[in-house]
């Protein structure tokens, strides 16, 4: 019987390789792997069609979905390789690591499954000792760019050998090498002539079973007895080479996933010159210039710097070095192949939990493939595929799941166009098993979700906030339980904030649903009824506020006006303009005076001279500055143009300005920096110019005259936008 114990550093392409190179050697009858021991059923799936590294072993406690953990793997680790060649020859597979069920018992992280607390730096040590400094480029030169095969092996053995003589190993790798050894005497016990063990290179001299110093089979069985178990559950899920990256904070990471796999897929000299191409066409992408120069230049560069280091051949250091020179663009180079941008995929019949099988089925409808790059997309949502993904996107969203992130502010201002940012992280998938039990799908789990969080709400804004929602996902399950519970809390909410504060979430709801052929009507009567309390409540609520509490209502109120126009609500025609003047006219804060009477002039309610004679009332000579600096900030706050537009009302607030004394100025100059600090930049220098007595801009033409021609076919689309009959002939009705 031989064993062989193959030291390795994870996610290593010099280990990948030398450890199917010893493989093809040595034809074991198994293969044992460091990785936890339920892993061995998902094994299987290894070498198997749409299981993409790279990608990772997920194990969690059925019981409690966010204690759980990754085994990340990718096309380079010798572990994928080592159980990829066992399954392609049919040669058993055990996972031999200590079972999940005890490690989550102590509450293990992600470093338990592939790495322990060991007490040095081994490839520091091993590095210092041969007088280089940086520990990765000592190992990239001696192991990741050779890959020797089983001599290598032997050597790192040794090597560890040293390493560990005199240290004390922790309680955690104590009990993980006591199982990882109780396995391997079980596959000596079965009679292989061969038995191959994967595992890190610091387990190597622990992990002999065969040697005369090695920990006994009782001493082994007394480390392992009576240890605490929970039931877990195993899945493959999809993994990024940013996850990989040691930068992210992965505890087994590497310093560079994308340079990592270059190496594994092209270990010969000619590797430098394919990074190069690669970079070429990574900057081209970019609109970056890259000619076959550049590349030869480059990879002589790296041939020359890597000779000029005492490098046997170019390494990342000589290779970014060569193409900042010559090409450019290294920020690029480091973050598409240096990192990598890799995202891994696992099939449909995978060991999955329902709900993420249900949620890559939908990502397959919608054709919306996860990517770890940012990305931004615009949906249409009167096509088919964007009202899908749209609602695939908000679902996620009502679950907890952030996949895509609703932009404001760009793109088309109309209701059916969304831009999104899209960005998928892995870590995302402990969110979609911790909300399982939401649902099997994501519509009925994003139902759920929303239910609960509607019941849960602390304020009628938040449960108007869900409804929204809601009908922006499409799940009318929803709609119902979460209008109740809004029916029910604004009929007992004394606070009219709150009720104004829900009316613009309503609104939004209410417009969307229509757009989204969502049935929107069942949300119309609760807000009739918070129109009809805020009408009646708003002025008490607007007497006796201080500074900050005005500021508040006065945004409230611009958010009334704002959700009944949205809806074309009958109130904004007759009921709430009467409760503006009635602010407008009465006691209270200058603020809502002035934000009162903005709306009325806004909206049409009073004329021009009406207006003039209010503001002039407010700045008379016998209302304190302060008091009318107040009404000012209320009526301008946010926007200049009724200054720009109207001649008189600007000479008011002229003459206003002009009579004041210099302690009232000085006292009031505050508020109306903060008033006119708001306007537009534009819209200052226009105003400047005008009570300069200078004349306003006025931006140039295009032309001096119409084209009859091009009118009439405008005139005659606009009609047909609008539903009016129109005379094809002219375009006139």
């Amino acid at each position: 019987m031989e064993l062989h114990l193959l030291g390795v550093r994870h996610h290593g392409p010099g280990s990948a390789r030398s450890v199917v190179g010893a493989l093809d050697q040595l034809q074991p009858g198994v293969v044992l792997v460091e990785s936890p021991a339920e892993t061995t059923a998902a094994f299987r799936w290894i070498g198997e069609f749409g299981l993409d590294p790279p990608v990772a072993l997920l194990g969690h406690v059925v019981d409690d979905p966010r204690r759980a953990v990754f085994a990340p793997l990718a096309s380079f680790s010798p572990e994928w390789q080592a159980v990829r060649w066992a399954n392609e020859r049919g040669v058993r597979v055990e996972a031999i690591d200590l079972p999940l069920a005890n490690t989550l018992a102590h509450g293990g992280d992600d470093q338990a499954l592939i790495q322990s607390d060991v007490p040095v730096d081994p490839l520091g040590a091993l590095a210092a000792a041969a007088g280089e400094p940086d520990a990765e480029r000592w190992w990239d030169d001696v192991i990741e760019h050779r890959g020797d095969g089983l001599t290598a092996f032997h050597a790192v053995g040794e090597a560890m050998a040293a390493l560990r003589s005199g240290t004390v190993p922790s309680l955690g790798e104590e009990r993980r090498e006591a199982h990882m050894r109780k396995r391997i005497r079980a596959a000596i016990k079965e009679g292989h002539d061969t038995i191959v063990v994967v595992c890190g290179a610091w387990h190597v001299p622990a992990l002999d079973v065969t040697a005369a110093a090695a920990t006994s089979a009782t001493a082994d069985a007394a480390t392992l007895r009576g240890l605490p178990k929970v039931k877990v559950a195993v899945s493959w899920v999809p993994w990024t080479h940013e996850r990989l990256a040691a930068a992210s904070g992965y505890g087994a990471g590497v310093r560079s996933p994308g340079w990592y796999d270059h190496v594994f897929r092209h270990p010969g000299p000619d590797g430098t010159a394919r990074f190069f191409v690669d970079a070429a066409r990574v900057l081209r992408r970019a609109d970056m210039s890259a000619s076959p120069d550049h590349l030869i230049a480059a990879t002589r560069i790296a041939d020359t710097l890597a000779t000029m280091r005492g490098r046997p051949r170019p390494g990342l250091d000589e290779v970014l070095d060569a193409a900042d020179t010559v090409m450019g663009g290294l920020p690029l180079v480091r973050r598409q192949l240096v990192v990598g941008t890799a995202i891994g995929a696992v099939p449909d019949d995978a060991p999955q939990v329902p709900l993420a099988r249900d949620l890559a089925k939908r990502q397959r409808t919608a054709r919306l493939k996860p990517a770890a790059a940012d990305q931004s997309i615009e949906l249409d949502l009167r096509t088919p595929n964007g009202l899908r993904r749209s609602h695939l996107l908000h679902q996620l969203a009502a679950i907890g799941v952030p996949w895509g992130t609703l932009e404001q502010g760009r793109g088309s201002s109309g209701t059916f166009r969304e831009t999104w940012s899209l960005a998928w992280r892995p870590e995302w998938s402990i969110r979609i098993i911790e909300f399982a039990g939401y649902g099997t799908t994501v519509e009925r789990a994003a139902t759920n979700r929303l239910v609960e969080r509607s019941r849960v709400a602390s304020s009628l804004v938040e449960i108007a906030a869900t409804l929204d929602l809601a009908l922006l996902a499409s799940l009318p399950d929803a709609i119902d339980p979460v209008v109740h519970q809004l029916a029910t809390r604004a009929a007992d909410d004394p606070d009219v904030g709150q009720l104004m504060s829900a009316l613009g979430p309503l609104a939004q709801a209410q417009r969307y649903g229509d757009v989204r052929a969502t049935d929107a009507e069942v949300v119309a009567s609760v807000f009739d009824g918070l129109v009809v309390r805020v009408l009646a409540g708003v002025v008490p609520a607007c007497t006796s506020l201080d500074d900050d509490a005005a500021a508040v209502m006065v945004e409230r109120l611009s958010g009334v006006q704002h959700a009944l126009a949205l809806v074309d609500h009958r109130a904004r025609r007759r009921a709430f303009p009467e409760v503006l003047e009635r602010l407008s006219e009465g006691g209270g804060h200058g603020r809502v005076h002035g934000r009162a009477t903005r709306i009325l002039h806004d909206s049409g309610q009073w004329e021009g001279r009406r207006v003039e004679l209010r503001l002039g009332r407010a700045l008379s000579s016998g209302t304190p500055p302060a008091v009318g600096a107040a009404f000012v900030e209320g009526f301008l706050a946010g926007s200049g143009t009724v200054l720009l537009h109207d001649a008189d009302l600007r000479a008011v607030v002229d003459r206003w300005l002009s009579s004041l004394d210099p302690q009232a100025f000085d006292e009031t100059v505050p508020l109306l920096r903060r008033t006119f600090g708001s306007f537009e930049a534009a819209e200052r220098r226009q105003i400047g110019r005008l009570v300069a007595g200078e004349a306003r801009e006025v931006p140039v033409g295009f032309g001096p005259g119409l084209d009859d021609a091009r009118v009439s076919a405008a005139l005659r689309t606009v009609r047909h936008m609008l539903g009016l009959a129109v005379d094809d002939r002219s375009g006139a009705a």
